[in-house]
């Protein structure tokens, strides 16, 4: 049986590109969360005033990938220790946020970002929200798989290439690069 998990790390379009390199990914719907207007559009979240933040709605196979994994490849590919920026972009809907549905996934991600907060690898403390999922509205279908579709964007080509080479590199480290495509 699958699993949800929902992410927030800035543009969605960096999170789902670094996700949907991983084996036991078997959905992935990039969207809104946890915000106070019903049916957002992207233009109502850029304004910063609706409370949502952009997500990746990440639906996984257990047996094949962990939770543990997942948070593993969540917090290399941004930066968890700044509040409500990732790079150029800024604003609530940035946040780094993970929505969870089930108190076990609750406890997963609570111990993972305490033993980073423990460890040496961020400088800083992660600023990273867990919350209970609220509501989620699917994203406006040029934002799904925007990074596939659209490769000659400048935005793209600046910034997720060195970030899906940042991802190699960590499992490389962990010893779980077998999890890439």
């Amino acid at each position: 049986m699958n699993k949800v998990i929902i992410l927030g790390g800035g543009c969605f379009w960096c999170v789902e590109s670094a996700f949907m390199r991983l084996k036991g990914i078997t959905g992935l719907v990039s969207g809104y969360a946890n915000g106070t207007t019903k049916n957002p559009t992207y233009k109502d979240i850029c304004s910063g005033e609706t409370g949502h933040a952009e997500v990746v709605k990440v639906e996984f196979d257990p047996q094949e990938i962990n939770l543990e994994t997942i948070l593993d490849v969540f917090f290399t590919v941004h930066d968890p220790t700044t509040l409500n920026r990732q790079g150029n972009d800024v604003g609530t809907q940035y946040r780094s946020i993970i929505i969870f549905s089930d108190k076990e996934d609750k406890d997963i991600i609570l111990k993972k970002i305490n033993d980073i907060n423990e460890s040496s690898l961020w400088d800083s403390p992660l600023v990273t929200e867990v919350e209970a999922l609220d509501s989620f509205y699917e994203a406006e279908s040029y934002h799904q798989d925007y990074f596939n579709n659209n490769p000659a964007n400048p935005y793209c080509q600046a910034i997720i290439p060195p970030k899906i080479t940042k991802l190699e590199n960590r499992l490389d480290a962990l010893g779980k690069k077998s999890i890439l495509i």
